[in-house]
């Protein structure tokens, strides 16, 4: 042995000696790690040969350890770690040789390439990742930060370190719209950080809220990485679990959770919204703060004059802050008493089967005795009980298939008790009143009557709703009914948007907000996963962009305007119809709303070509298209990669020593600070890419196979991964800044500039330790 280190010990030293050197070595991250899989098993293959490599493994022929397991201790807990007195035989890191190892790790290969890039279940969520890099290229292209900076600049300016909040709040923003922490940072950079030398801004602070800002994108949903560590993790935890409750001694996972053991994507973009506002307004405190302690460093300025009209304190406070949120309580009054809801009156066709016992019970005594030390004494004696009476009832009931007559006294029923007003006309009207007033506020001077005529028509909807629609009423009925008051509400949303469209904020945020809740909306509610949902982010950026185009050329965005409202429209009647024409009865209304979706699904995609040609005209889609591509080839050759180099790892056992070792542990707690800090220092040297496909999926199975919530452990991960762009010296922040920061910044300014923001990010992490509600309140509140 070398040094006294065993043979597993010296292979994983060889293995991260060889990644290192391929990623110092200048070749592409993405080969390099490929490579270091291949050099570093033949480095390991050698050796082995030579009978250089003796791995101490414990001797199981031995009295000792006979001994152990006689009294009742597992196999899988005995480990050198925990029992280093037990007898120890030396033998081959190579299990039968490296030749058996290499023809066992072809065939793996194959089989990882197929389950995680290919054709496995993860893949779908995958291709998120290509549309979420459109997305962020395009709206990068589109000069949309531009108009952020230069807004937010008026708006914070005036206060100490007003220019660093500003680029707070736009990093965050270009967060939420684009997740691309390249084009976030160099974009600022290049945009901010000259303003913010000339107005006499310390390089540090300067250069460190920039590169701080631009690693948003990673948390801040919709975000690649946790797209990416999300399909990883899911497979983990519900791996690990099962691995759980078997040794345990249940059968599987849902009988001893009592839930299912899944971790989806779009329940992580839930779950990572406050932990990203909260970094950001740490971000933000800092600065503000700095200015203060210092405010020559980073002084107060006036960055050009605001073309909006002036509004007094008591007219902004009432209508951009009293009337809209009076509304929005009004809302959720009305909803808590039952008079705004929804009126949906389908019913199922089948029984509802009895009622089963919140934990199964039917269990082997050692499962029996793990699930009691799990949920509790109080839980267990109440899923007893609770199966103790359904057994008494004669069982669980079967459902069966309701006749006609009770299927129509139960609509009857349901619409008899349904809320007088719906859910989406309610919402309906909360927008366009919220539209209203809000253009009411920034103009306060201009006449108000066309406003009034729109409120009057959203009254008049509402009182509609009331009086003559039911929840029988159909879709069709109900688009007649409110067709009218609509349309005054619709003539007023004109001049409401005229007005709208001359304040520089809303102008600016607008657009980009529409897509931000589109795309977010869409997947935090639940309506769809993040694959669809970055599709719809990707052809809104396109159209945004193409628009933003159109108008630096002096030329009409009509069509695309039209073709969003296509878009909404499209969506509006596909909730509100039914669109299954193949029925064998099929009502004429809707028919006739299939034909007018189809039409809106039409001309939106001909707004969709519309606004390509425009961009590829401009010469912009294509260097997009060419950045895309790029971006998503280099994901997926270093998902390839890191497969292989952690195929070589488990090859000679290294993976099951790691987590071995990590087991040897009793506190969760102390295994789960020990796997962060491994992480914080891998962010020195590694990629974030690299540490997910790399490190995760070795120590994945130990911290997603205890007690902690998977949601926090992955949010975890994400934030510390997020500081791996920031710490010095081989951040990416750092040099995506160091390329495009003038010549009197230097990389000392840089790197003693994100030094106070690696250690917010810490603090951050330590907040949410102690505080794991605000990762879980989202998701635990929207599901």
């Amino acid at each position: 042995m070398f040094f006294g280190l065993d043979g597993v010990e010296i292979g994983l030293i060889i293995v991260f000696l060889c990644l290192f050197s391929g990623i110092l070595s200048g070749f592409p991250v993405a080969f390099a790690i490929s490579g270091a899989a291949v050099i570093s098993f033949a480095i390991i293959a050698a050796l082995d040969s030579g009978g250089y490599l003796i791995h101490q493994a414990i001797d199981k022929s031995s009295a000792e350890y006979s001994a152990l397991i006689a009294d009742g201790i597992r196999s899988d807990f005995i480990s050198v770690f925990r029992y280093p007195d037990l007898p120890r035989i030396g033998e081959a890191v190579f299990i039968g040789g490296w030749e058996t190892a290499i023809d066992r790790n072809l065939s793996f290969v194959v089989n990882r390439m197929n389950e995680r890039v290919l054709a496995g279940q993860s893949i779908e969520t995958l291709l998120a990742v290509a549309m979420f890099v459109l997305m962020g290229i395009t709206l990068e292209r589109s000069k949309i930060a531009d108009d952020l900076l230069t807004t937010m600049s008026r708006v914070f300016g005036g206060l100490p370190g007003g220019l660093a909040v500003s680029v707070v709040v736009v990093g965050a923003f270009l967060a939420a719209s684009t997740g691309i922490v390249g084009a976030t940072v160099v974009t600022m950079g290049l945009l901010s950080l000259p303003t913010m030398l000339r107005a006499g801004y310390s390089k540090e602070l300067a250069t460190g809220v920039i590169a701080a800002s631009g690693t948003l994108g990673q948390i801040i949903p919709p975000s690649i990485v946790i797209v990416l560590l999300g399909t990883l993790a899911g497979d983990l935890y519900s791996a690990a679990q099962e691995t759980r409750a078997t040794l345990v001694g249940c059968s599987d996972a849902l009988t001893y959770l009592g839930s299912p053991a899944v971790l989806s994507v779009g329940t992580l973009f839930q779950a990572a919204l406050l932990p990203g506002i909260l970094l950001a307004f740490l971000y933000a405190a800092y600065a503000f703060c700095y200015a203060l302690l210092n405010p020559s460093k980073a002084p107060a300025v006036s960055v050009g004059e605001s073309t909006d009209e002036p509004i007094t304190r008591g007219e902004g406070l009432t209508w951009f802050l009293a009337v809209p949120g009076g509304l929005v309580i009004l809302l959720v009054f009305l909803m808590n008493l039952g008079v705004v809801g929804s009126q949906s009156i389908i019913v199922d066709s089948f029984t509802d089967s009895g009622q089963t016992a919140s934990l199964r019970t039917n269990v082997s005594p050692e499962c029996a005795i793990a699930m009691q030390d799990l949920h509790g004494e109080e839980a267990w004696s109440t899923a007893v009980a609770e199966q103790t009476a359904i057994e008494n009832a004669g069982g669980v009931t079967e459902a069966r298939e309701l006749g006609d007559e009770e299927r129509a006294d139960l609509v009857t029923q349901q619409a008899n008790n349904a809320p007088k007003i719906g859910t989406g006309i309610a919402v309906l009207a909360l927008l366009l009143t919220l539209v209203l007033t809000t253009a009411r506020g920034v103009s306060p001077s201009a006449a108000s009557g066309p406003l009034i005529v729109g409120g009057i028509g959203v009254l008049l909807m509402l009182l509609a709703d009331v009086v003559l629609i039911g929840a029988l009423t159909t879709p069709g009925v109900t688009t007649l009914i409110i067709l009218l008051p609509l349309l005054l509400v619709v003539w007023s949303m004109r001049p409401a948007f005229a007005r709208l469209a001359k304040n520089d904020l809303l102008r600016v945020v607008f657009p980009p907000l529409v897509l931000i809740i589109a795309v977010l909306g869409s997947i935090l509610g639940g309506i769809t996963n993040p694959t669809p949902a970055a599709a719809l982010g990707a052809g809104g950026a396109l159209m945004l962009a193409a628009y933003r185009k159109l108008a630096d050329q002096d030329k009409s965005g009509k069509i695309i305007l039209l073709a969003t409202g296509a878009v909404a429209l499209m969506l509006i009647v596909g909730v509100n119809f039914d669109m299954r024409v193949g029925l064998e009865d099929v009502a004429f209304e809707n028919y006739i709303a299939f034909v007018f979706a189809m039409s809106m699904f039409l001309f939106a995609m001909f707004g969709l070509f519309y606004a390509c040609t425009v961009l590829w005209l401009g010469g912009v889609l294509t260097p997009v298209v060419r950045e895309t591509a790029k971006v998503t080839s280099m994901v997926f050759t270093i998902l390839i990669g890191s497969q292989m180099l952690n195929l070589v790892v488990i090859s000679f056992g290294g993976e099951h020593y790691i987590q071995q070792f990590l087991r040897s542990f009793d506190d969760e707690w102390t295994v789960f600070l020990i796997v962060m800090l491994v992480l914080f220092v891998l962010g020195f040297v590694l990629d974030f890419l690299e540490i997910i496909y790399i490190v995760i999926p070795i120590v994945g199975p130990v911290i997603y196979g205890g007690s902690f919530d998977p949601k926090w452990v992955t949010i975890m991960i994400a934030v510390n991964l997020q500081t791996s762009f920031l710490t010095p010296p081989f951040g990416f922040a750092l040099f995506y800044l160091r390329g495009v920061a003038p010549k009197e910044v230097t990389t000392g300014h840089i790197y003693r500039g994100v030094i106070p923001f690696v250690l917010i990010q810490v603090f951050g992490l330590l907040v949410l330790a102690l505080a794991p509600g605000i990762v879980t309140i989202v998701p635990n509140l929207l599901n």
